[in-house]
């Protein structure tokens, strides 16, 4: 099960990031600790900067830099109106999936 899940969540990685800005701005290691919150423990800090570059690149976040009282100043990442458009796709998507997904495992019953 566990290759399964990870080749699923590579799908939908950037949906759930997306939605968890959606709530408020973060940056990286509090995305990393709302995915771990959420149970997604499995998933690499790597994995969710990588990501983060990703959707800065595309333009669907906002980013400011915030000074931190340990290190560098801390990227925050804000969901913009791109990203909103996106996120909504991403939802209708998820429920188009999901809908055909449950009528084919309840045939199986």
């Amino acid at each position: 099960m566990r290759k399964q899940l990870t080749e699923m969540l590579k799908g939908t990685l950037e949906g759930i990031v997306l939605a968890i800005l959606a709530k408020q701005p973060a940056y990286g290691y509090e995305i990393t600790a709302g995915l771990r919150d959420r149970g997604f423990t499995d998933i690499a800090e790597g994995t969710v900067y990588a990501l983060l570059i990703r959707i800065e690149q595309r333009g669907l976040v906002d980013v400011e830099k915030v000074p931190s009282e340990k290190g560098p100043p801390r990227k925050v990442f804000a969901l913009n109106a791109e990203g909103r458009t996106y996120l909504e796709e991403f939802w209708r998507t998820w429920d188009f999936l999901a809908e055909r997904i449950a009528d084919l495992h309840e045939g199986e019953k």
